[in-house]
This record gives structure tokens, C-alpha cells and sequence, in this order.
């Protein structure tokens, strides 16, 4: 889904890198994307290789958290040398050894939702939703990163400047939609947009083909697929 949202969003060509074990089923899955298949034991030299040849990488949505799986993310991390989105996994292959999340040079978008961010800042969900605000920026500026904390009222914030997003609905609160999120920001960023930019952005147009999606199905009928089928009119809407 963040491939196919990344095409929505205007890239011009997607790669997803994933298991050689999973290639072959990913190949038939995708009917755009190319498919990049890296070993277990060569995870995190293969995957700042292909990083290398793209504008940006997000890396997240899918990944698992097999031990040698979260070894690789942590070690390709503070490597990456193009800016990088981190969602889901790639953010979970932290939540035990956040100090090593803020290493590295690379610009980059963490989009935690509120028990990632809870993990992140050894906090819990309840303080981070009392004051969320302050726990994005406390985010921002712990990891040298750009925040997305996911949730009503989306927050971005870089530590500095801070956005509060306005579209967007509960029907929205479904597996998979972070990961159209993930996708449609690394698309923006690969556009040449910067990185706050793209984020806030990306957390707008996601938001308004959710508000699009409920229009027309209902909240409580939506899926992430939904989203994605949305996010042409979206681009297109004011």
C-alpha cells in the first residue's frame, strides 16, 4: 500500500525492498513496483544499497519484527544518507534502544502513532495523548527529526515550527492507512519538497481522501484501500 500510494502521490518509479524469502509473492502482488529482494544476511548492506540509487526511503510498513530484521534497520539507519520516512516496524525496531533513533546525518520523518511515540519517549500513551503537542516537539527534538504524530488532529512539528492538521475522520482508524501515509509523504519528499513541507503536506491530502472515502462509504465501511482509491481527487480538491 505505501508503494501504490507513493504512485498516487506522484513518484515516478517505486522499488520495495523486501525478504528474498517473500519476493516472488511481492512480484505478483505489485503491478508497478519493482521488486528488490535482499538476504537475512546481508539485510542492511543491501538495503543502503538500493537506498542509494532513490531520492528517499521509507522504511516501515510491512518489514516485521524478526530479530534479524530489526538488526538490519537499526544498523541502516544511521547510514542512510538520503532523507528517509520511518513507520510502523521501522519505528518499532527502536522502541528498546530509542539513543540509537537520532544517529546519523539524513533528514528524516518519524509518524508514530501514539503507543510508538509512548515506546520512543519511555512514557505512556495516556501522557503522550494529554498534551500532544508537546510530546511531537518533545519527539522532534530528541531525534533530530521531523514528528508526525498520527491521531485526531494529526500534529508535524521539527522541533520548531509546528502544524496541526484539520482533515481526516475515525473511519481512518484502520490497519493500513499509516501506510499510505508513509508512502504519500516519501513521495512528496522525492519530489524535491521539503521535508517539514512534505509532511505537512502529505498528512493534509491523506486526510482529505479519508474525508472523500467517508463521503462517499461511510465511516464505518472504510478501508485503507479506500484512501488510496482517493487520493487522485484529493490532489485535485482545494
Amino acid at each position: 500500500m505505501s508503494a501504490t500510494a507513493a504512485y498516487r502521490a506522484g513518484a515516478g518509479l517505486v522499488y520495495i525492498a523486501c525478504p528474498a524469502s517473500i519476493a516472488t509473492a511481492m512480484s505478483i502482488k505489485q503491478d508497478c513496483a519493482v521488486v528488490w529482494p535482499f538476504d537475512d544476511g546481508r539485510a542492511a548492506e543491501q538495503i543502503l544499497e538500493y537506498a542509494s540509487r532513490c531520492d528517499v526511503a521509507v522504511i516501515g510498513p510491512g518489514l516485521s519484527q524478526s530479530p534479524s530484521i530489526v538488526a538490519a534497520v537499526r544498523e541502516a539507519i544511521p547510514a542512510l544518507e538520503k532523507p528517509f520516512v520511518l513507520d510502523a516496524d521501522g519505528l518499532n525496531a527502536f522502541a528498546e534502544h530509542p539513543d540509537l533513533l537520532g544517529r546519523g546525518h539524513a533528514s528524516r520523518i518519524l509518524t508514530p502513532h501514539p503507543g510508538e511515540a509512548a515506546r520512543l519517549l519511555g512514557t505512556s500513551v495516556d501522557a503522550v495523548q494529554k498534551d500532544r503537542r508537546a510530546s511531537a516537539i518533545e519527539l522532534a527534538r530528541r531525534f533530530l527529526s521531523i514528528v508526525v504524530l498520527k491521531g485526531h488532529r494529526t500534529i508535524v512539528s521539527d522541533g520548531t515550527r509546528t502544524a496541526v492538521n484539520r482533515t481526516g475522520n475515525p473511519g481512518m482508524a484502520t490497519g493500513g492507512t499509516g501506510d499510505v501515509l508513509a508512502g504519500v509523504i516519501g513521495a512528496l519528499i522525492g519530489q524535491g519538497l521539503d521535508p517539514y513541507d512534505a509532511a505537512v503536506l502529505g498528512v493534509h491530502v491523506h486526510g482529505r481522501a479519508g474525508d472523500l472515502a467517508a463521503r462517499r462509504l461511510g465511516q464505518v465501511s472504510m478501508m485503507a484501500t479506500d484512501v488510496l482509491d482517493e487520493l487522485p481527487r484529493a490532489f485535485r480538491s482545494r
